[in-house]
C-alpha cells in the first residue's frame, strides 16, 4: 500500500545535519564549546597573536607552507587541536631551517695530498733566467693626439725595414773630382747653413743622405758640389720644416753663385733621380726614438747628437746603418755620464744588443779624442755653446777603461 505523498515526504526525509553538529560529534564531548569556537575562530590581524607571519625567501624554499593552517570556514573545521600543534610545530622547523641556511657553512678541511718523492736540485746553470720587464715608453702619450703614440712603434719598425734599401755603397771610387774631404767641407759649410736658417737637426741628415744618394746614381764635378748641397737643403726643407727658406734665399747663401735656373734645374735633377722616394731613414729620428726608451736627459740626449753629428763629415759612416749608429751614439753618451749600460727596454726598441754595438761605439770614442778634421770646426763650435750644455767639452774616454766598461756590460 502506497503512502500518501506527503507522508512519504515526512518519512523518508532525515533532519539536515549542520556543520556545527557534526563537529560536535567528532569532538570531545568533555570540551566546552566556547574553547572548540576559538580554535576554529580565524585569526584576524589585530588579535594579540598577531597576523600572518612573512617569511624570508630561505624559508620560502622549505616545505612548511605544506602544513600551514589554511583560512576558511571548511578548513578551519578540519583543523583539530593535534593537528594545530603539527602546523605549530612546522613552522617551528621553518624557522629552524631558515636560521641554518643563514649560518656560514663550516669548510671542510683539505685533504692532505700524498707526499711527493724529493727531487734532486736542478743546477743553476740550468734554471731559465727570469726576462727583465720590457717598460711602455708610448703608455704615457697615448691621450696626446699629435704624438701619434699608438703608431710609433709601427713607424719606427717601418723605418727599419726601410734602411736595407738606402744603404750606400762606396761611391767615391766612381767619383773622379769629388773625394771624402771635400765632402766634409760641404757638410761642414750645411751645418753653418742649418745653423743660420735655425732649420731642424731631421733637415740637416736628410739633406747630408740627399746628397750621398744623388751621387751614388750621378758622376758630378766639385764645382757643383755646393749646388747639389744647397739644393738638397731646399728639398729637405720643403719635407721637413712648416715654413722652409725660398729659392732666393739659399741663392744668397751660395753668394750668387748659381742662378735661379739652376738650383730649380738641381732640384728636378735630385728628385728625378731619386724616383721622388726621399723618405730615407736617418740616425738622428732613431737617436731621439732611443733617448725616449733610456729616459735620458736633455744633456745625455745633446752629448749623443754631439757624437752623431760628428759622424755627418766622416765618409766612413755614411755606410753605417742610422739605426746602429743612434744606438751606438746613444751607449757611448750613458757610459760617458755614467747612467748605465744597455737596458731590456733599449733592446727590445732598438732590435740591438749590447755586444752588437760594442765595436761602433769604440770607434766613436777613438773620432771624438782625436778629431781628424780640425779644421771644419762647424760641428765643435755649435756644441760648445752653453745652448748645447758645452758637450763638446767633454773629456773622451780612456780607451782602457771603455773596454773594461763595454766587456762587463
Amino acid at each position: 500500500m502506497s503512502l500518501p505523498r506527503s507522508a512519504k515526504v515526512l518519512g523518508t526525509r532525515q533532519p539536515r545535519r549542520g556543520r556545527v553538529h557534526s563537529a560536535l560529534e567528532n569532538t570531545n564531548p568533555e570540551k566546552p564549546l566556547l574553547q572548540e569556537e576559538s580554535c576554529q575562530a580565524k585569526r584576524s590581524p589585530s588579535s594579540p597573536q598577531g597576523g600572518p607571519k612573512k617569511r624570508s625567501a630561505f624559508g620560502d624554499i622549505t616545505n612548511a607552507h605544506k602544513n600551514q593552517v589554511l583560512s576558511g570556514k571548511k578548513e578551519a573545521v578540519k583543523v583539530a587541536p593535534h593537528k594545530a600543534q603539527k602546523a605549530h610545530a612546522a613552522l617551528g622547523v621553518a624557522k629552524t631551517n631558515e636560521i641554518n641556511l643563514k649560518k656560514p657553512m663550516k669548510k671542510t678541511p683539505p685533504t692532505e695530498a700524498p707526499a711527493k718523492p724529493k727531487e734532486d736540485p736542478v743546477p743553476e746553470e740550468l734554471v731559465p733566467a727570469q726576462v727583465p720587464a720590457v717598460e711602455d715608453i708610448d703608455k704615457e702619450q697615448l691621450g696626446d693626439p699629435y704624438a701619434n703614440a699608438e703608431y710609433a712603434k709601427d713607424i719606427f719598425e717601418y723605418m727599419r725595414g726601410r734602411e736595407e734599401k738606402f744603404m750606400l755603397p762606396d761611391y767615391m771610387k766612381k767619383q773622379p773630382d769629388i773625394s771624402g774631404d771635400m765632402r766634409a767641407i760641404l757638410v761642414d759649410w750645411m751645418v753653418e747653413v742649418q745653423e743660420n736658417f735655425e732649420l731642424n737637426h731631421e733637415t740637416l741628415y736628410l739633406a747630408v743622405k740627399l746628397v750621398d744618394h744623388y751621387l751614388v746614381e750621378v758622376v758630378s764635378m766639385r764645382d757643383k758640389l755646393q749646388l747639389i748641397g744647397s739644393t738638397a737643403i731646399l728639398i729637405a726643407s720643403k719635407f721637413e720644416e712648416r715654413c722652409p727658406p725660398c729659392v732666393d734665399d739659399f741663392l744668397y747663401i751660395c753668394d750668387d753663385a748659381y742662378k735661379r735656373e739652376e738650383l730649380i734645374a738641381m732640384e728636378i735633377s735630385i728628385l728625378s733621380t731619386l724616383k721622388f722616394d726621399i723618405n730615407i731613414p736617418i740616425a738622428y729620428r732613431f737617436l731621439r726614438r732611443f733617448a725616449k726608451c733610456a729616459r735620458a736627459t736633455m744633456e745625455t740626449l745633446t752629448l749623443a747628437r754631439f757624437l752623431c753629428e760628428m759622424t755627418l763629415q766622416e765618409y766612413d759612416y755614411a755606410r753605417e746603418s742610422p739605426s746602429k749608429l743612434a744606438a751606438s751614439c746613444l751607449l757611448l753618451a750613458l757610459i760617458m755620464k755614467n747612467l748605465g749600460g744597455w737596458t731590456p727596454t733599449l733592446e727590445y726598441y732598438s732590435g740591438y744588443r749590447s755586444q752588437d754595438l760594442h765595436p761602433l761605439v769604440k770607434k766613436l770614442n777613438f773620432l771624438l779624442t782625436y778629431q781628424p778634421r780640425d779644421k771644419l770646426k762647424a760641428v765643435h763650435t755649435k756644441y760648445s755653446h752653453r745652448v748645447y750644455f758645452e758637450v763638446a767639452k767633454v773629456t773622451p774616454m780612456d780607451m782602457l777603461k771603455l773596454e773594461e766598461i763595454l766587456n762587463s756590460c
